[in-house]
Order: C-alpha cells, then sequence, then structure tokens
C-alpha cells in the first residue's frame, strides 16, 4: 500500500515530504477519503495511520506561527480541523485550528470579508476553503461555528460581485483566467446562494447591461504585506462586449522575478504611465516583491442610469516625485454605443513629464491603423470598434499577456503617448463601435 510505504519511510521529519503546505495537503487526502485509505486496513495499519497523522499535525501546529504565506497557513488551519473533527477524542486540535482560523480571518480581510490584499485568486481560494470547512461539520454532525458561516457570507458577497455577476475573468491585482464553473456546481449542489447587488466593492466598480460590462480598479494599494501579489494598475479598467474581452489587461505571471516584476507594473494595465514610471513602487523582501511606496484613491464618483454611465476617479501614486495626480473620466452611452474617456495629469508646478496610456488587447484581437494616422480599427470576433484620440500621437505596440496562469503570449496595444506641458493636461480617447 501507498500510504504504509510512505509511513515507513518517512516517520522521521525530513524537509522535502514534511514542507508545511504539502503536509497540510496530505492529511486532507488522506483523511477525505478515509473509505480508501483507512477503513480497509489491518489493525496494525490503523494504529500506524492514526500515529503519522498525529505526528503531522503536531507538526504543523509547530510551524504554522513560522509559515510565511497566509494561504498555506489557511490551508494548515482546515486540516487541524479536519483531524479534529475526525478524531473527537482529541479536542485540543479543533480547539486550535478554529483560533488560527479566526486569527487569519481578522488579518487578512477587511470589515466586508475582502481580502486586504485585493486579490481575486485568494478570495475565491479563501471561500473554498471555508465552505469545505463548513461541509466537513456538517458530515461530523458537529454544530458549525458562527465565525464560519460569518466569514463564507462576506467571502460570498465578493464572489458573487467579481464572478457570479459578470461570469468573466476581470484581470486586476494577482488575477488570471479561471473556470470557476465547477465550484459554481459544487455551491448549487450544496445550497450556497450568494447575492450582490452592489456596482462598488472591494474597490472595484463593475457597471454591465445585457451587452457590456465596464469595469474599473479603484481602490488604494494594499499594505506592504498584504501586496505580495498586487499589480500597481489603479484606474485601469476592462471592456467586455457579449462576452468577448474588447479591452483587457495584461493578467498576472507568478513565477520568476523579470517577468513577475514586469506583470507588477503600471505598463501592463490601460492606465497612465508617467516618465516611465508605474504608480506604485516596490522593493524585493526575501522572494517577493512588496510595495515600497503605494497609492490612495483620493475622488471617486459613479453615475450609472439606462443611457449614460460614468466612472470618475483619481489617485496620488505620482503626487510624491512629480507633484502630479491622475484623474480619469470614462463615460458610456450605450445606445450610441461610445465609450468616451479623459485622463487628466494634474501638476502643482508646470514641469514637461512624458505620458503614455496604453490599450491592451487579448491576444486574439486584432488592430489596424488608417492611412491618416488618426484611428485605429479594432476587430473583436464579429464585432469591429473604432479607437480615436485627439490632438496626440496613437500607435500599435507590442506586449506581454500573462492571462493564461504561468505562460505568456505575444498581444497588441494601442498606445497614447505625448509630453505633459500644461498643469491641467486633458487626454480625450473615444471607442466607438462601428
Amino acid at each position: 500500500m501507498v500510504i504504509k510505504n510512505w509511513i515507513d519511510f518517512n516517520q522521521k521529519y525530513n524537509d522535502e515530504s514534511w514542507d508545511f503546505d504539502l503536509t497540510s495537503k496530505r492529511i486532507i487526502a488522506w483523511l477525505s477519503y478515509h473509505s480508501l485509505t483507512f477503513e480497509e486496513g489491518s489493525i496494525e495499519y490503523k494504529k500506524k495511520f492514526n500515529t503519522i497523522i498525529q505526528k503531522q499535525t503536531n507538526h504543523l501546529i509547530n510551524e504554522i506561527k513560522r509559515s510565511e504565506l497566509v494561504d498555506d497557513k489557511l490551508i494548515g488551519c482546515a486540516s487541524i480541523i479536519l483531524v479534529g473533527l475526525s478524531y473527537q477524542d482529541e479536542k485540543k486540535y479543533l480547539s486550535f485550528g478554529l483560533n488560527q482560523l479566526k486569527k487569519i480571518s481578522k488579518i487578512s480581510l477587511d470589515n466586508n470579508g475582502f481580502p486586504k490584499s485585493r486579490n481575486i485568486k485568494q478570495l475565491v481560494f479563501y471561500l473554498k476553503y471555508f465552505v469545505l470547512i463548513r461541509e466537513w461539520f456538517k458530515e461530523a454532525q458537529i454544530n458549525i461555528p458562527e465565525q464560519i458561516d460569518e466569514t463564507i457570507y462576506h467571502l460570498g458577497q465578493g464572489y458573487s460581485f467579481i464572478w457570479q455577476n459578470t461570469n468573466t475573468n476581470i484581470l486586476y491585482n494577482g488575477n488570471n483566467i479561471s473556470d470557476n464553473s465547477v465550484f459554481d456546481n459544487y455551491l448549487k449542489r450544496f445550497g450556497y446562494k450568494f447575492k450582490n447587488e452592489n456596482q462598488d466593492f472591494g474597490g472595484y466598480i463593475i457597471f454591465r447591461n445585457k451587452k457590456i460590462c465596464l469595469t474599473m480598479d479603484t481602490g488604494s494599494s494594499p499594505y506592504s504585506e498584504f501586496s505580495r501579489d498586487y499589480q500597481s494598475g489603479a484606474l485601469s479598467f476592462e471592456i467586455t462586449s457579449n462576452g468577448n474581452k474588447l479591452i483587457s489587461n495584461c493578467g498576472y505571471h507568478k513565477t520568476g522575478l523579470k517577468l513577475n516584476e514586469l506583470s507588477k507594473s503600471s505598463a501592463v494595465h490601460n492606465t497612465l504611465v508617467l516618465d516611465d514610471n508605474s504608480s506604485c513602487k516596490f522593493s524585493k523582501v526575501q522572494n517577493f516583491l512588496l510595495i515600497k511606496k503605494g497609492l490612495k484613491v483620493i475622488k471617486k464618483k459613479t453615475i450609472f442610469e439606462p443611457n449614460y454611465w460614468k466612472i470618475s476617479a483619481a489617485h496620488d501614486g505620482y503626487q510624491k516625485k512629480y507633484n502630479t495626480i491622475h484623474e480619469r473620466d470614462i463615460e458610456f452611452f450605450p445606445k450610441q454605443m461610445i465609450f468616451v474617456g479623459t485622463d487628466k495629469i494634474i501638476k502643482k508646478t508646470n514641469n514637461n513629464y512624458k505620458f503614455d496610456i496604453r490599450f491592451h488587447m487579448e491576444p486574439n484581437v486584432k488592430l489596424m491603423k488608417t492611412q491618416d494616422n488618426k484611428t485605429i480599427l479594432i476587430e473583436l470576433e464579429n464585432e469591429g470598434w473604432r479607437f480615436t484620440c485627439d490632438n496626440y500621437d496613437i500607435n500599435i505596440d507590442n506586449g506581454l499577456y500573462f492571462g493564461i496562469k504561468n505562460l505568456y503570449k505575444v498581444n497588441q496595444n494601442i498606445l497614447i503617448s505625448g509630453i505633459s506641458s500644461t498643469q491641467n493636461e486633458r487626454i480625450k480617447w473615444e471607442i466607438k463601435k462601428i
């Protein structure tokens, strides 16, 4: 038997097989499939199995405070709680696991139950594990702690807002393309229903109708300790038309320091870059790039009416170095199918700075510049759109797309570039369906 062999060879601690994350997942796997891993075993085998489970759990308890990653801590908590529910005479495990779970929630979730990291993947990850823990309590026929129900409710609000309301992947702050349909079916089968009719939640704004979905990142950057997967894309936006991405951020590359650093920069988002600098600064701490200088969103206003949408926001990410505020307005006229954007560079001193504004496309979207150099045509499935910008140069540039986890592809983007020579520079652009 595979498990018996593992027990025989790994009773003593070693770095590889007793890694914190690996040990947590192994305990969950073994106990979740106890009908295969335990029930048919001999008395001697069962004794060894119970002993090694307890030994691994004690190891997790000793190591959980030293674990650097909150996600790993959550998996560790889940496995300790599962042991407590499986071996109910060992009450210390359940009590310890629940106390640690409460600490993790308090540390890493904001008052609305949204991850302080503003990481969408982390929100889904948390919800999956909290639902899993709740189902273990039900199976063990033990009263479900109120803290678990409350946390699931709040995480579910975020999940409904970000995914279930839109059924699309918005590529902000560590997110990649992922299919949550299997998880949706799991939630439906076990009777979990979430509803969130807000248009502004977790620092994101989502406006939508039957054809168009407009999203924007209007949240301040997280504190440094929560910024491992944060991307400096404040005021970036995405547009989905009839289920296809018209304007898409580039996604996130988690592995490899150079590509990770690139994917955390403002340049991979549909936002303004000033003097080739991103709106946030990062520094390397151990193996991670964490925020050294963040930003605050200092203005936010929205209008959502059947025939007129508007998002207006500003951030101070360029204030300290350039005495500059970036303010963005995006208007949408549903009947005319026109998006009108205005990017404002508001300076306290009249210095000249180079600026770039990028509008990224998914790799399958085709761009073509007209002969008069004033218009770029966008081919999206069976739709055609026209991009224009008066008074500033527009060009087609190549970039890298990280929407697929740990991969990258070449994509194209529309680039507005120029020199900001006035104290209140206004760059107006338009995207119109043709």
